[in-house]
């Protein structure tokens, strides 16, 4: 809205040519998010202490039980905060801040779906009908990417500058299971107080310097990596990035709300689609290396106990088995987080060395 308002009082306005920098809306976007959250975020915890608050599961560990009835859905306020500062900093001519609004309302009510039923009923929707929503959310998005705003399709290998294969149509599943894997990736993640947010941070951080890398013709051009055209994507990056710290703020342990479904499935949806529209998405796989390894856990835990009858871990995902060998809550949160740090920074070197 601001970026269109400066456009129509340019001539009058000179002070408002500011706003035109895409630098300067990367900015601006991440401190006023910040402030609102900061602002408005006390308010939306009383709302939620009314309304949101959260039943723990038969699954969940017992020395997490005292948190029962703590607010939940604060995926809600996230979202809130993305979509007002969009619209307040973006270019909203731009198909792909359209695209990635889409792809974050759709996968947060699926979050909220689940959320709502495990408030109401303490039992969230089936494992079928989530998958298939994701997959349904997904192909739309991703569908209408490919076939009527131009998406490149080829898939950027770190450390090669010339390797680029074009996948074509095979690019549609791919691009699916990027968006999917890294939203059930951050899912798995939210178990302890501000352990998913406090990893996403460093993410959203460093895609959102690629995005802006790519979408500069004269950088992309001198780093060798594809010219995506995603400064917009960059300034809607550094809006979840205040939103982030913004409910970090009210998350931190002991947490005052959680982020629910709603929530830790619509960033991680976000974030691997910034990673594909900047043709970075394989740097997933070392920045988001505890989404992965969270991941992998819970797979290798059912895996191990279907095929030996044993189990791999104390307790899947991951963060639990740190838990019962005695580390405590706290201490696993800022360790993964500064685990997340050291990744990004090794998936951003990987940007020169090609």
């Amino acid at each position: 809205m601001l970026y269109h308002l400066s456009l129509y009082f340019r001539d009058s306005w000179h002070l408002l040519n500011v706003v035109h920098y895409v630098s300067f809306r990367i900015l601006a976007g991440l401190l006023s998010t910040m402030f609102f959250s900061f602002l408005f975020g006390g308010q939306f915890i009383a709302y939620s202490r009314r309304f949101f608050r959260s039943k723990t599961r038969e699954v969940t560990p017992k020395w997490q039980r005292t948190q029962e009835q703590l607010p939940t859905m604060g995926g809600l306020f996230i979202l809130f905060m993305v979509l007002l500062n969009t619209i307040l900093w973006c270019n909203l001519t731009h198909t792909a801040v359209w695209l990635m609004l889409g792809l974050l309302l759709g996968f947060g009510a699926i979050g909220a779906w689940d959320d709502w039923s495990k408030i109401n009923r303490s039992k969230g929707i089936s494992a079928v009908a989530k998958s298939s929503l994701q997959l349904l959310v997904s192909f739309i998005i991703v569908s209408i990417w490919v076939f009527f705003c131009g998406a490149q399709t080829t898939i950027t290998f770190p450390f090669f500058k010339a390797f680029q294969p074009d996948l074509g149509m095979l690019f549609i599943p791919w691009a699916m299971f990027v968006l999917i894997g890294t939203s059930n990736g951050v899912n798995l993640t939210d178990g302890l107080d501000g352990l998913a947010i406090g990893s996403l941070i460093p993410n959203f951080f460093l895609f959102t310097m690629l995005c802006y890398l790519s979408g500069n013709i004269a950088l992309a051009s001198y780093l060798h990596i594809p010219f995506s055209g995603t400064a917009e994507i960059a300034i809607m990056g550094a809006i979840f990035v205040g939103a982030s710290i913004g409910f970090l703020w009210y998350n931190a342990y002991p947490a005052q709300i959680f982020m629910g479904d709603v929530g830790s499935l619509a960033l991680g949806a976000g974030l691997g689609f910034m990673a594909l529209l900047c043709k970075q998405e394989l740097l997933l796989a070392i920045s988001g290396g505890i989404f992965v390894a969270e991941t992998l856990s819970v797979i290798l835990q059912l895996g191990s106990y279907r095929l030996r009858g044993k189990k791999l871990f104390k307790m899947a995902p991951m963060h639990h088995h740190f838990e019962l060998l005695g580390w405590q809550e706290a201490k696993i949160t800022v360790r993964f987080a500064v685990i997340s740090f050291i990744l990004c920074l090794l998936a951003l070197i990987t940007i020169k060395i090609r």
